[in-house]
């Protein structure tokens, strides 16, 4: 074998080892992070406390979704972006080494060429960036909604039954936003609440 037999080889046993966090993610099973003091040691009444419980149970298999999806997207939107960088950063150079001669120096410039490609291709095909965004943006969000229901219940309204009637739409609004990012554009969470503001007005 060539120095550029070498490389074809080298270059596609590196593109695979580094495609395996992608792979693991894909195929593998993700635990949804400990979320601290729950609302069974809030200071809600205790029917209150059975819906908000009842609620997070019912949330507990989206947001392990949301989770395995935004890993997924991950992965695979920084092995791409690395990828791109490298192998565009390879071209120029690659193609004034080129030796006519050996037909596998021409194999590895198209070897190149055709994963930055495909790379590309399915990066923005499948829309990868955006999803990582919005499924990210959509746990944090929920974690960052949820924490503040049980260290400032007063921020969603002044009675009980208030403030859990607007953590529960504001919830819904979370999960509008990631499905509507999910099936179409990435959306701004605040264009979903001005939609759903419109719709009741409106009904």
């Amino acid at each position: 074998m060539s120095l550029w037999s070498w490389l074809i080889a080298s270059y596609l046993a590196l593109a695979l080892l580094t495609l395996l966090p992608t792979l693991t993610a894909l195929f593998g099973k993700v635990k949804l992070n400990p979320g601290g003091a729950s609302f069974d040691e809030s200071s809600f009444s205790s029917g209150a406390k059975e819906k908000l419980t009842r609620h997070y149970s019912r949330m507990q298999g989206t947001l392990a979704f949301w989770k395995r999806e935004a890993v997924r997207n991950s992965h695979f939107h920084y092995y791409c972006l690395w990828w791109t960088i490298v192998s565009s950063s390879l071209m120029p150079f690659l193609t004034q080494a080129v030796d006519p001669a050996d037909t596998a120096s021409k194999w590895f410039l198209t070897t190149v060429a055709a994963h930055i490609a495909l790379v590309l291709g399915f990066h923005r095909g499948l829309k990868v960036a955006e999803n990582f965004k919005a499924f990210r943006h959509g746990e944090s969000e929920f974690y960052d909604t949820y924490r503040r229901l049980l260290d400032r219940p007063n921020t969603f309204g002044k009675t009980e039954e208030e403030q859990i009637s607007n953590y529960f739409e504001e919830v819904e609004v979370i999960r509008r936003f990631v499905r509507t990012a999910e099936t179409d554009s990435l959306p701004m969470l605040d264009d979903v609440r001005d939609k759903i503001a419109k719709s009741k007005a409106d009904g």
